[in-house]
């Protein structure tokens, strides 16, 4: 019975896996290296510097997957020398297989084993989130949204749009994309909010979800074409939030501005759940 044995590359990518204190899954790239067949640790680092670059150019914080750490090893008669290493996500470890050498056969192999493990947590990730009430779901959805936006405006600020009233344009652009030809101020009032309000935090799970994807998607295209100019970032993201607005549209969903208010805002939420937190610790 073969299938109940695991292919070689994956008992490898496994053996040399670590859990930190915390429970949480890490690799070594001293272990690494050898395993993708580099012998040397400076060739070995080129790839890692890739891979962070490629990393922050994904809009994600390099030292929550590279951790730069040094560590003592033993040279022989018992001394001792420092060495450098670097303590490695799952993520991280995509990252330098997706930019080692191709001509390496385990290169392929480790590629095909970390975006498999990455599919598996991700599926995971899925089934929690799906077991979440509603309000538990607008809560992981906005703040997986603060985070993604602040990468969407790095994205933006490299195409030119710099001051804050050019964002706001930039961001007027995506929203009339997505909800029809109406804007923040169209979407705030048909919300019925006060002018301190903010449109995300009176937003129901799926009005929420199409935003998150509007944002996601605008900031990939941004750095993936890389516009010249304020005006073809503005277009850009007009054009994905139409594309989002499309394939709802298909799948026969409501669109956006038809969905309604919650009773309740992020804000009312969050307090909410520290009024529960602080019940607990009493």
């Amino acid at each position: 019975m073969t299938g109940k044995h695991p292919k070689p590359h994956q008992a490898t990518f496994d053996a040399i896996r670590r859990i930190d204190a915390t429970g949480s899954e890490y690799w070594l790239a001293r272990e690494l290296a050898p395993l993708l067949d580099y012998a040397q640790w400076r060739n070995f680092m080129q790839v890692v510097d890739k891979a962070k670059l490629a990393c922050q150019q994904s809009g994600n914080q390099v030292s929550d997957h590279f951790a730069d750490i040094s560590k003592m090893v033993e040279i022989g008669s018992g001394a001792q020398r420092e060495v450098e290493d670097v303590q490695l996500s799952r993520y991280a470890c995509y990252l330098i297989v997706q930019n080692g050498d191709p001509s390496k056969p385990v290169i392929a192999n480790g590629q095909t084993y970390f975006a498999l493990q990455t599919r598996r947590q991700e599926l995971e990730d899925d089934r929690k989130f799906a077991q979440l009430n509603e309000d538990d779901k607008r809560l992981a959805i906005r703040n997986e949204l603060a985070v993604h936006n602040k990468h969407l405006a790095a994205a933006a600020k490299d195409a030119g749009v710099d001051s804050p009233l050019d964002y706001a344009i930039f961001q007027d652009h995506g929203y009339k994309g997505l909800y029809g030809g109406l804007g923040a101020k169209e979407i705030h009032a048909r919300k019925g909010l006060k002018k301190s309000q903010k449109i995300l935090d009176h937003m129901g799970s799926t009005e929420l979800a199409a935003n998150l994807f509007r944002a996601t998607q605008t900031e990939e295209k941004l750095r993936r074409d890389q516009p010249r100019d304020k005006t073809q970032a503005n277009r850009t993201h007009q054009a994905v939030g139409q594309k989002v607005r499309q394939t709802i549209q298909e799948l026969g969903g409501t669109m956006p501005e038809h969905l309604p208010a919650p009773e309740s805002s992020i804000r009312q939420l969050e307090s909410a759940k520290k009024k529960q937190l602080k019940k607990k610790e009493t």
